[in-house]
């Protein structure tokens, strides 16, 4: 397999380029030949290329896993901790080259790549030494004679299921978890993506993280997502994705009933009070749409916006938007890169000409200045309703959708009214509107004036159909940990005394 000249003259350390899965500690070719071409979204060049495993090779993969898990539950929280520690030492120095292998096949601008690599690394450093803290309880006894407690085990080989548009991240915020309690983790990646997560599986091998512990298996999504979830040796699976891929694989997971956490769409509101200053509230909006060029499921989907300050917002998110700058990751001040592929370029088109088919007002966005196949210009859309896909989709794409709200209430119905419930915005300075806000949103999570809100201490997750479960924080690690209960009697006690 040929390294791209792309590559060659972009990384510091080559060898954290690889073109093989990760099984065992070893790096592994596809028995059959079969291979995808991983190809740079900003450019269409093909990066390089990756096997597609069969299924006896995944199935390899789970045997390693299971071999490596004696041993590596038996360590204490302490020595895995600093196995997790010389990870994160190693991604932090190799921030650069993880940064541009991401941008290269992702797109994301480089700064933004950057900043993943920074947000993974967190993760590891975060649940290191949260698997020191896995504390089980002392119950107070009701039974005469006895100590009654519970103690937290690994639950087994943990399953991960990642996505394209966090192709680092994504893979450290669950896989720090899972180790960290004990748990060999099984990482499939994204086809369009599998690059960071190879280098993630070097730096754990420079790491000192045993043969087993962390593998990277690689071939057609739906025949190794299948295989994984059929797998009986595999305890628990986590995935990241769209809905409608989390509600097959929960049905998947049925019949060997395992533990399954999901982190599926999001259909954000971002609301707009009217004591809100426009330019200030349009400013926000515009970094919480169009950040990873709309390929978030924390982007504000749906913007609502009080009628009183809807023209002078609108006015102020159509400045700030023309300022931002479309092109190649790699180069210099670009707030958008391209979208991962061509057919998501035809998605976002056909949401905009579904939107002004039912009556959006299009301000701004000329696809003429796309300066390449795969790279759409930001949209801007007022007079959005119920009934046009960009309201009731996940759109994943640079495309933004304004409407008018009266009062409170009419804007909490609106909000809830999608079978989403990831994340929401609010902005407003008035503290009796946050708080019915704030209580009343059908939302995991609810960002107050703030853009940001996510991070190592979070319990990151959604309601309703955005998921199971919830990654980092304190309860992040529970999703691979079993709670074993005990009871103690006293030596010699008569049972029942």
């Amino acid at each position: 397999m040929k390294l791209s000249k792309t590559l060659t003259n972009a990384l510091n350390d080559p060898r954290l380029f690889r073109q093989y899965a990760y099984i065992d500690g070893k790096w592994t070719h596809g028995d059959a030949g079969r291979e995808q071409a991983v190809i740079d979204p900003a450019t269409g060049e093909a990066l390089g290329h990756i096997p597609w495993l069969e299924p006896d090779q995944i199935r390899s993969a789970v045997d390693a896993a299971e071999a490596a898990f004696v041993h590596w539950r038996a360590l204490r929280a302490d020595e895995r901790c600093e196995r997790l520690l010389a990870w994160y030492d190693l991604l932090q120095a190799n921030r650069e080259d993880l940064a541009t292998i991401m941008t290269l096949e992702q797109g994301k601008p480089l700064p933004d790549a950057r900043g993943e690599v920074e947000y993974g690394a967190s993760f590891v450093r975060w649940f290191a030494e949260e698997g020191k803290r896995a504390y089980g309880e002392t119950i107070p006894s009701h039974i005469p004679n006895a100590a009654l407690g519970t103690l937290k085990e690994p639950v087994g080989i943990a399953a991960l299921i990642t996505p394209w548009n966090f192709p680092l991240a994504m893979i450290t915020r669950k896989a720090a978890a899972a180790m960290a309690a004990g748990c060999p983790v099984i990482v499939k990646p994204a086809g369009e993506t599998p690059f960071s997560a190879l280098a993630l599986a070097e730096l754990a091998e420079r790491a000192g993280i045993p043969a087993g512990v962390f593998n990277v298996v690689l071939g057609e999504a739906a025949e190794v997502s299948k295989l994984l979830c059929a797998e009986e040796r595999i305890k628990a699976l986590s995935f990241t994705g769209s809905t409608r891929v989390g509600r097959l694989l929960l049905e998947q997971c049925a019949g060997t009933v395992k533990r399954v956490s999901l982190e599926l769409g999001g259909n954000a509101p971002f609301i707009v009070g009217q004591d809100m200053d426009p330019k200030e509230a349009a400013y926000a909006a515009v970094a919480a749409k169009f950040q990873t060029a709309g390929q978030d499921c924390l982007a504000a989907n749906r913007i609502l916006v009080h009628e009183s300050i809807h023209d002078a917002f609108v006015e102020q998110f159509a400045e700030r938007m023309a300022a931002l700058t479309v092109g190649n990751g790699l180069e210099p001040e670009i707030d958008l890169g391209p979208l991962i592929h061509r057919q998501a370029v035809e998605k976002a088109a056909s949401i905009v000409d579904d939107a002004i088919s039912q009556g959006a007002n299009l301000v701004a966005g000329d696809q003429g200045q796309a300066p390449g196949e795969n790279f759409f210009m930001p949209v801007l859309l007022t007079g959005v309703t119920p009934e046009m896909k960009v309201w009731r989709e996940e759109n994943f794409a640079p495309v933004a959708g304004i409407t008018a709200y009266s009062d409170d209430d009419q804007v909490i119905e609106m909000a809830n009214d999608t079978e989403y419930g990831l994340a929401a915005y609010i902005y407003t300075h008035d503290i009796r509107r946050i708080w019915k806000l704030l209580r009343a949103l059908e939302y995991g999570m609810v960002a107050v004036n703030s853009v940001k809100m996510t991070g190592p201490p979070v319990p990151f997750g959604g309601v309703k159909q955005s998921g199971l479960g919830r990654e980092g924080g304190i309860t992040g690690i529970d999703e691979y940990l079993e709670t074993k209960y005990y009871c103690l009697g006293a030596l010699g006690s008569v049972s029942g005394s």
